[in-house]
């Protein structure tokens, strides 16, 4: 069997795809299917600790899960950045006391994060921040702005790097703050629409909104710590199961290659052939470095791999498609909103996929400073990217 399963293995295989075939059978909203899934234990698997309401399993019933999830067609996540992201980042560097108020909501589906991290002139550089918390008694008033801030509009908290310390730059003098959304008048959410038409990212604004001093993480100026931590836990096991849905993508491009004749184009046809190459490169890739922490510059190849992969596979589509994928699936007038298909929304989606999460050339640097050794890029002179 792949990956080292054994036959227990196989039986929680049998159990999550039982469940998750069960459970689709009901229209449910995103929050409702947040809390089955916390109720049936399936939320903080990957944790390195337990006792929070979530059950700890090994690193392969981790993989079987996600690729089971993936291939059942269950709906986005909403709770992923709560329990992907901000979870092990309080089990490394919280408080019991954090960890015993944010986690099991979390595990349970009940509370939803957003993360408070890019801003207008800050995106890919985070150590630019220029969010502001000044001290204020047992709390912080927090000022400033973030951007494309993912399910902000769904979010109940955002954990929101800022900088606490007046005329520090860079790194120095940030702080990793929880902080809760419901504030009117000193917390606005406006949605950015996309390309798409959709708007999962948000602009997030926050004037003079407070946040308790013992929700701070990993104490005041440790910000970028505790920041590069929780990017740490960005990649892992999400990402085969990620690798699950290019698979049924580049499947259905194959499909309709095939149906339309597309696929009698020599050049298509080695397209096609070479994306599924890539795609199986990814995968191993991915497994070979599944849960080695000590390897700086794998979660930014990992990045630059999938990120150019399903670019080019959005690219591809529109070729196999022809002049059909410039035509939309119903009639369109100025006053109403234009609709896309699916291959039209993959298109469209995937230009951002070298931008976000760390664009390509943030990856690159990574890379060339972390694993290759290489001189850092000059910052702070005239014309760097201060």
């Amino acid at each position: 069997m792949e990956f080292g399963f054994d036959a227990e293995d196989e039986v929680f295989r049998t159990e999550a795809r039982g469940w998750l075939s069960a459970q689709l059978t009901a229209d449910v909203g995103r929050r409702d299917w947040e809390r089955q899934l916390g109720g049936a234990g399936w939320i903080g698997l990957g944790w390195p600790e337990d006792g929070y309401g979530n059950r700890r399993v090994s690193l392969t019933r981790q993989v079987v899960w996600a690729e089971e999830y993936a291939r059942s067609g269950a709906p986005a996540r909403s709770g992923h950045i709560g329990e992907n992201l901000l979870a092990p980042t309080l089990i490394a560097h919280g408080t019991p006391e954090q960890k015993d108020r944010f986690l099991p909501p979390v595990a349970r589906g009940e509370e939803l994060w957003c993360q408070g991290y890019s801003e207008p002139g800050a995106g890919s550089d985070l150590a630019g921040v220029r969010t502001a918390a000044a001290r204020d008694g047992d709390s912080y008033r927090v000022t400033g702005q973030k951007i494309w801030t993912s399910l902000a509009h769904e979010a109940d908290w955002c954990f929101v790097l800022a900088r606490t310390e007046p005329g520090s730059r860079r790194h120095h003098g940030l702080t990793f703050l929880l902080v809760p959304m419901d504030q009117p008048g000193r917390i606005e959410v406006r949605p950015i629409r996309q390309l798409t038409g959709t708007s999962e990212f948000n602009e997030v604004f926050f004037d003079g909104a407070v946040a308790r001093a013992a929700h701070v993480v990993g104490g005041e100026g440790n910000g970028w710590r505790v920041a590069m931590g929780l990017l740490g836990f960005e990649r892992g096991v999400s990402t085969l199961a990620q690798q699950i849905g290019f698979a049924a993508e580049l499947g259905r491009v194959v499909r309709t290659a095939v149906a339309n004749g597309a696929a009698d184009d020599p050049v298509v046809r080695d397209r096609l052939v070479r994306q599924w190459a890539l795609l199986r490169t990814m995968r191993w890739n991915a497994l070979r470095t599944l849960g080695n922490a000590a390897d700086p510059g794998a979660p930014s190849v990992a990045k630059l791999l999938w990120g150019r992969w399903h670019q080019q596979l959005g690219e591809l589509v529109m070729q196999v498609r022809g002049a059909a994928g410039a035509v939309g699936p119903a009639d369109w007038s100025p006053s109403t909103p234009y609709e896309l298909d699916a291959y039209q929304h993959l298109f469209l989606f995937s230009r951002a996929d070298t931008i976000y999460g760390g664009s390509d050339e943030i990856q690159r640097t990574i890379i060339a400073e972390r694993v290759l050794g290489l001189p850092k890029e000059p910052r702070g002179s005239k014309g760097s990217k201060e």
